[in-house]
């Protein structure tokens, strides 16, 4: 006789996968039919919206599905939608199907991942540059982000869980060459992704056991292409020693870094309005709430999160440009992690202090969460 109680593989990676669908699909319809956006780059939008619902799918799946629609629904996030149709999403999708199958050929002939994850990186750059150019695409640095960040979180589950978790397991290839290949193609986009080397660092370093050097080695490789190309683009101009002072006052917006922007005390108060713009003063409290409960109920990600927001944050404090709420879609994902959080630990704690495991009590923490993605489609909507 057959135990019902033991799932099946293949139902348990359908479970699993389901809140990402779920969460994707109605995202990609929301931004087709009320964004006007291409079928191309609305799934490409909704790719980005999976990675950061599987990041959070082991809170809940209910609690999942609401923090990536939150993200799908942030103003910054909703100003991707919409546009015509354009070649370039097409063409840059192939790319990454042909560096897709080099790899895994690379990978197999050479038995080395590290050697499959260096000749992938290579041929995306060459190909990248010769067919589309710079074009430095947001909705491709958006969906790289999203599953850097999945995969960063997935391997930290894996290697380092915690005490009360599953047993320790080695890190698998996509925890080191996937995640080694999408942060370099990345990068090779747009150069502000190498914000996420530290993180990704921090990550392996927490890992047990650590990555191989071969990683490190081209991690580092990475992280100085990135440093030149991100200097060239953002610091390379006349505006990099001009008082940020004076650029307030003037209410001077340049596509560029000024150096003391961290200084004035009125950049914090623009990074602290925008949080609140895309999610917000409740959402602001959440990741509050979500971050300080993370950094002592699991301190690696704890670490590793604060880490992603730290280095994005620098960056929105020297920034002037007036693109800035959509280049920090990575610290905006980390706010969601954070809020996903909070949720769920409040949903811990009422079942703990009503002493009930089962019924409306576990309920009640995903249906309250709920209500910030409908909110925020509400105002999309103009109805509030």
């Amino acid at each position: 006789m057959t135990d019902q109680s033991v799932i099946s593989p293949q139902r348990e990676f359908i479970v699993y996968w389901l809140p990402a669908l779920v969460a994707a699909g109605l995202a990609a319809l929301s931004f087709m039919v009320l964004g006007h956006t291409p079928l191309v780059r609305a799934l490409g939008l909704a790719g980005a919206v999976a990675g950061i619902t599987l990041t959070v799918r082991r809170l809940g799946g209910v609690l999942a599905v609401m923090g990536g629609l939150a993200l799908a629904f942030s103003p910054a996030f909703w100003s991707q939608t919409g546009g015509s149709t354009s070649s370039t999403l097409e063409v840059i999708a192939v790319l990454l199907g042909i560096v897709a199958v080099v790899t895994v050929l690379a990978v197999a002939l050479s038995k080395r991942p590290v050697i499959g994850v260096g000749i992938g990186v290579a041929l995306f750059a060459v190909l990248f540059w010769l067919v589309v150019g710079t074009s430095q695409s947001l909705r491709l640095t958006t969906l790289f982000t999203a599953w850097v960040l999945y995969l960063l979180v997935d391997a930290l589950r894996t290697s380092n869980p915690r005490p009360d978790g599953p047993p320790p397991k080695p890190l698998r290839l996509r925890h080191t060459a996937g995640l080694l290949l999408l942060l370099a193609l990345g990068v090779v986009n747009d150069p502000l992704v190498l914000l996420l080397t530290p993180a990704v660092a921090l990550g392996w370093s927490l890992a047990q056991p650590s990555v191989s050097r071969g990683y490190w080695l081209l991690l580092v490789l990475v992280a100085a292409f990135g440093t030149y190309t991100l200097a060239e683009t953002y610091l390379n101009s006349g505006w990099w020693l001009y008082p940020a002072a004076q650029a307030e006052v003037g209410g001077i917006r340049v596509p560029f870094m000024m150096a003391d922007g961290w200084r004035e005390g009125v950049r914090w108060l623009y990074l602290f309005r925008l949080v609140i713009e895309q999610f917000t003063l409740v959402g602001v409290l959440l990741g509050v709430l979500g971050v300080a409960r993370l950094a002592r109920w699991y301190p690696p990600m704890g670490v590793v999160t604060m880490a992603v927001y730290a280095a994005y944050a620098l960056f929105g404090l020297m920034y002037f440009g007036k693109d800035s709420a959509v280049l920090l879609l990575p610290l905006l994902m980390t706010q969601v992690i954070w809020m996903t959080y909070a949720a769920y630990t409040l949903g811990e704690w009422l079942k703990k202090s009503l002493h009930q495991e089962s019924g409306l009590v576990r309920w009640v923490a995903p249906a309250a969460y709920t209500l910030l993605p409908a909110l925020l489609l509400l105002r999309i909507l103009g109805r509030v």
